[in-house]
């Protein structure tokens, strides 16, 4: 029998697990395949989930959320790729230094942002760097079905191409490589204009080509229903603040390099979460007090919310100023 699922503070099941491969992919990208210690199936998941890989680093926890890559049809394994940020916040460094085959880690349950809308008639994916990720899961997924879809993969170069030649290999006439040290882009203007009525479009990479495919898609008449996007953005540093927590009667100073969630998780506050990159919503909090000036780098709160001052999203956003009292 399988060990039953554990909870984090916040209500999240967590599952235990065995990393079964480490796989080098290229200078930047890693593969990191996991299975459970008992060898019983993962819980199932659709493709465009992510999960949030937990790591104990010199006893500082982080939690970094990655797109499941493996196929949904194989409950065996769960597999996420990473690229190397050697300026980030360390979890990436952390994964690529540290981690090796046959270490006990601890995952979340599969949480889908980024889901395929199966009333499409054909499916365009659009994949920029590591945004290729969620799409191996969805191609999996689609080409059991026996669905239309195409692919179109935009990278620095050959050499840092994840995956290119095995996508092009297994789908010769589905998948268009673009490279930027050879001028090359993807024609999206006529990309759009050439697809026919009821297609879906998913993008998944930097914040730019996000940005460049949801206006692009709006010039050239495209329902915004039809138009889908994943971003998982990192906190970043910024001056410590003191925020006040009127339900958990403390009050907590959120360091230069880490997020109001992780100051709160530090604290032992139960605060929700299940992205941690500001696209979900579920550790929106209100508040109920403030003095000085909010910076949101989500993207789930409208405009609005965010010009009231009555809303905050702890994993990605800030503060600045004196006051701020949240309702948590």
């Amino acid at each position: 029998m399988s060990a039953a699922p554990q909870k984090t503070k916040a209500g999240a099941e967590k599952i235990e697990v065995i990393v079964s491969a480490v796989v080098p992919v290229n200078e930047l990208v890693t593969r990191f395949e996991f299975q459970r210690p008992d060898g019983a199936p993962f819980p199932p998941f659709s493709a465009g989930a992510h999960t949030v890989v937990e790591m104990n680093d010199a006893g500082r926890t982080r939690l970094n959320p990655y797109s499941l890559m493996s196929d949904p049809a194989d409950p065996g394994t769960y597999a996420i790729s990473v690229r190397r940020d050697d300026q980030g916040r360390g979890g990436s460094l952390f994964l690529h230094r540290n981690v090796k085959p046959g270490d006990r880690m601890t995952l979340s349950y599969p949480v889908n942002l980024f889901p395929v809308d199966l009333r499409g008639r054909k499916h365009v994916f659009l994949a920029g760097g590591i945004g290729i990720t969620p799409f191996l899961a969805m191609i999996a997924q689609l080409e059991k079905l026996g669905a239309r879809w195409e692919l179109h993969y935009a990278c620095r170069n050959e050499a840092l191409a994840s995956y290119a030649d095995v996508l092009t290999a297994r789908h010769p006439g589905k998948v268009r490589i673009y490279y930027d040290d050879r001028k090359q882009a993807i024609p999206l203007g006529d990309l759009l204009d050439g697809q026919p009525l009821g297609t879906h479009v998913y993008v998944c990479g930097p914040k730019g080509m996000i940005e460049w495919v949801h206006r692009t898609a709006t010039d050239h008449g495209w329902p915004e229903d039809n138009v889908h996007s994943e971003e998982f953005l990192a906190p970043q540093p910024g001056k410590p603040f003191e925020v006040r927590l009127c339900k958990s009667d403390m009050t907590i100073r959120v360091g230069e390099n880490e997020s109001l969630l992780e100051a709160m998780e530090r604290c032992g506050v139960d605060a929700p979460f299940l992205c941690r990159g500001g696209a979900c919503g579920q550790c929106e909090t209100d508040v109920v007090e403030h003095e000085g000036e909010f910076i949101h780098r989500d993207h789930w709160l409208e405009d609005d919310q965010q010009a009231s001052g009555t809303k905050i999203m702890p994993c990605v956003s800030r503060f600045v100023g004196p006051t701020l009292v949240l309702d948590r």
